[in-house]
């Protein structure tokens, strides 16, 4: 199974893992400092700049769990957005 766990900021408890689980299963391990406000405000503005943007399936509230079932199955290749309008 391919695979990535990619960690933003620094996890509370240390991480052991070992390269056989990484190389065995072709996964990868991967991380980040959480960037400040002015960094994530450049991240917009170059994603803006650019036309980039996320892919995303706007759904009603009633198919959370679908949508949860089909994250789980790995069936996506998109973020999930729930109308909020559908919550009613």
């Amino acid at each position: 199974m391919d695979g990535a766990l990619v960690n933003v900021g620094a996890p509370a408890d240390p991480l052991s893992v070992t390269a056989v689980s990484l190389i065995g299963g072709r996964r990868t391990s991967a991380g980040s400092m959480i960037g400040g406000i002015a960094a994530t405000q450049e991240m917009l503005d170059f994603c803006a700049e650019r036309g980039i943007g996320a892919e995303v399936a706007v759904i009603p509230a009633d198919r959370v769990d679908e949508a949860h079932e089909r994250v789980l199955a790995s069936d996506v290749r998109y973020r999930f957005v729930i109308d909020t309008a559908t919550l009613r």
